[in-house]
């Protein structure tokens, strides 16, 4: 057993709740980041979406550009009950390409949980092959991925200009398997509109890192180049720290193991924190703390406390499932909290 796992066993709770031996709040995971219009979005899709279609429509049409976009559109992906009033909307509003794109992005979430539990699975739970599924839930995953495709391909053609379908596009091709070729071009789409897109950069990294021990180079290369093109300050540097956690998971996950600790590691970590999170031109944009999150588990894991330490207190209270899940997958904030106050002590 882990030893986070010993030190906090009883701390096994819906995240927003309280340690039962500690009386406590603990820090929750924030969906929306700390973004207010996220989170204005979140509370009327969940209480009744259609009904409030024109105020998330509002916030979504005032995106301040393409990425933005997507960030907000990212935020309804892994909402539950999107699915259940999108028709609605649709229904009435059958080319509106808001409405085409939040249910093609709850629609492309929908499936991944359906297959996985998560609506953004990791590198090795999104590669498991689909054979093995149920016959029923295979049918399921791709019903939804087919909505989907049909969905974003409508959105794509209504509003040429904007990288937010062709993002979703690419999850939605990634599950649907439909080839490298495809995946390149919906990745170029995407860049094409915006050459820093952070999520589309994900997205790629994750097609390209194999589901197991084997051949890294090709992700690492990616993330390395991304890093070394985009403007410092810029937090396309966690392509980097997610190439290395996904060779870290690939090994094992182990977090005793030393593939983080090498040397080679280290200094490309440090390369990475210095052009991006570290940089004074880093900036605290939309969802910032899952790149400083992935920073500090790297770090931690890794051993070095100091830089873990202070990448820590920038966060604060702002724990992320991702990377965090990687570790429990049931309680992302329990080894936040133990690495936390492991590394800080």
């Amino acid at each position: 057993m882990a030893w986070w796992t010993e030190r906090l066993l009883r701390a096994r709770l819906p995240e927003g709740e309280r340690f039962l031996f500690r009386r406590r709040s603990v820090p929750a995971v924030d969906w929306s980041y700390g973004d207010a219009r996220l989170a204005a979005i979140r509370a009327a899709a969940r209480e009744d979406g259609a009904a409030h279609w024109p105020a998330v429509r509002e916030h979504l049409a005032a995106a301040e550009d393409g990425e933005d976009l997507t960030f907000l559109l990212d935020g309804l992906r892994n909402l539950a009950g999107v699915e259940r009033w999108t028709p609605l909307v649709l229904d009435a509003h059958p080319e509106d390409p808001f409405a085409l794109l939040v249910s093609g992005a709850r629609h492309v979430g929908w499936a991944w949980h359906a297959r996985t539990g998560s609506d953004t699975p990791t590198p090795a739970e999104a590669a498991g092959s689909e054979e093995q599924l149920p016959a029923s839930l295979r049918t399921v995953f791709r019903t939804r991925l087919e909505t989907a495709e049909r969905h974003l391909a409508r959105a794509a053609e209504l509003v040429p200009a904007s990288p937010a379908p062709w993002y979703f596009l690419q999850a939605s091709g990634h599950g649907l398997d439909l080839g490298p070729e495809i995946a390149e071009r919906r990745f170029a789409a995407v860049t094409e509109r915006a050459p820093g897109h952070l999520a589309a950069h994900r997205q790629r990294l994750r097609q390209l890192s194999p589901a197991a021990d084997g051949p890294y180079e090709t992700a690492h290369a990616f993330a390395r180049d991304a890093l070394l093109a985009a403007p410092a300050g810029s937090p396309l540097g966690e392509l980097v720290v997610l190439a290395h956690l996904d060779h870290w998971l690939g090994l094992g996950g182990d977090p005793d193991s030393v593939y983080l600790t090498s040397t080679s590691v280290l200094d490309s970590l440090h390369e990475a924190a210095a052009r991006s999170v570290l940089h004074p031109d880093f900036a605290q944009l939309r969802d910032w703390p899952l790149t400083v999150n992935a920073f500090a588990m790297a770090f931690s894991l890794a051993g070095d406390r100091p830089t873990a330490r202070h990448l820590f207190r920038v966060l604060g209270d702002r724990p992320t499932e991702t990377p965090w899940r990687y570790l429990d997958p049931r309680s992302p904030v329990v080894p936040f909290l133990a690495w936390r106050s492991r590394v800080t002590r």
